[in-house]
């Protein structure tokens, strides 16, 4: 029993790693092992704070046997259970640190996977970290053309944003979807995308931003065809009336029916503001008396 307890083989891992008068190269193969061995042994009895501590030094290990992909599944493991234990920075670090060594064995989906995973982890205890994590996830996969694998992580990191009530990143977030749903000719995704933006903006009555972003998404031909085209020119058509009833009968259709139910909350409680200044405003640009010195 002796040789398997953890606490004796990370020790003994730990001296083979370690130069001295007689050992002049540190034996890390062997060591390693021991530190795998370890790690289980730890994780078996439930003691976390160890198993991390032997998971991080067989990540090590096999980092030093130019193992990247070893070395980034030891991380994640190490992760996982700071997760449990709660040191969320060590998390964040983590997850980290394991995708930039998947990248080095040229796999970006597993290194994408891994930011997403310590994302998630840190939805509700860092959540700027969080958005940061997302975002990168995104670039790994856009920047391999994979970005048809990368449509929920835009949704989590917009689902974030709009939990710290940064609506105008949101939208930002989603226009980013849409960018990359038209790559991947996607277009439902593509479409609704943009109108989850719209209703970002009109939840943070933001009228002229929402009304701005209907029309440069009108100049994409898939969206003009689209159902959630015609959602949104009726919304926009009902703010610009001051008519909160009929807002509140689109926001019930079932074309926002069909997008991500943080978007349909947001959409249920349309409109957050007072739409008859927007009424007013309207008539009075309608109503501008004639100029009659002006000519032109």
């Amino acid at each position: 029993m002796a040789a398997s307890d953890p606490n004796k083989l990370i020790s003994k891992a730990d001296k083979l790693t370690r130069l001295s008068l007689t050992r002049w190269n540190a034996d890390w193969k062997s060591a390693t092992v021991l530190y795998e061995q370890a790690a289980n042994g730890f994780r078996v009895a439930r003691d976390y704070v160890n198993a991390k501590i032997a998971y991080e030094k067989a990540s090590k290990g096999q980092e030093m046997l130019a193992s990247p992909w070893d070395a980034a599944k030891h991380l994640e493991s190490a992760a996982a259970l700071a997760k449990d234990l709660s040191n969320w920075q060590e998390v964040g670090d983590f997850y980290r640190r394991a995708s930039e060594l998947y990248m080095e064995c040229g796999r970006p989906q597993p290194a994408s996977d891994a930011l997403a995973k310590g994302a998630r982890a840190l939805e509700d205890s860092m959540s700027e970290e969080a958005i940061q994590l997302y975002t990168d996830a995104c670039t790994i996969l856009e920047d391999d053309g994979r970005e048809q694998m990368a449509f929920d992580l835009y949704r989590a990191a917009t689902n974030v944003y709009i939990k710290l009530e940064k609506y105008t990143d949101a939208a930002s977030f989603m226009l980013r979807l849409g960018l990359a749903a038209d790559k991947c000719n996607a277009s439902n995704s593509q479409c609704k995308a943009y109108l989850s933006a719209i209703i970002i903006y009109l939840y943070a009555h933001d009228f002229k931003q929402a009304q701005q972003c209907y029309n440069d998404c009108y100049q994409i031909d898939a969206f003009v065809r689209s159902d959630q085209n015609r959602c949104a020119s009726k919304l926009l058509a009902a703010y610009s009336d001051g008519d909160v009833e009929e807002i509140k009968r689109i926001a019930q259709s079932s074309t926002i029916s069909n997008l991500d139910h943080v978007i349909i909350r947001l959409a249920r409680k349309l409109p957050t503001g007072d739409v008859s200044a927007l009424k007013s405003d309207n008539a009075e640009d309608e109503e501008q008396p004639l100029d009659e010195d002006d000519l032109t």
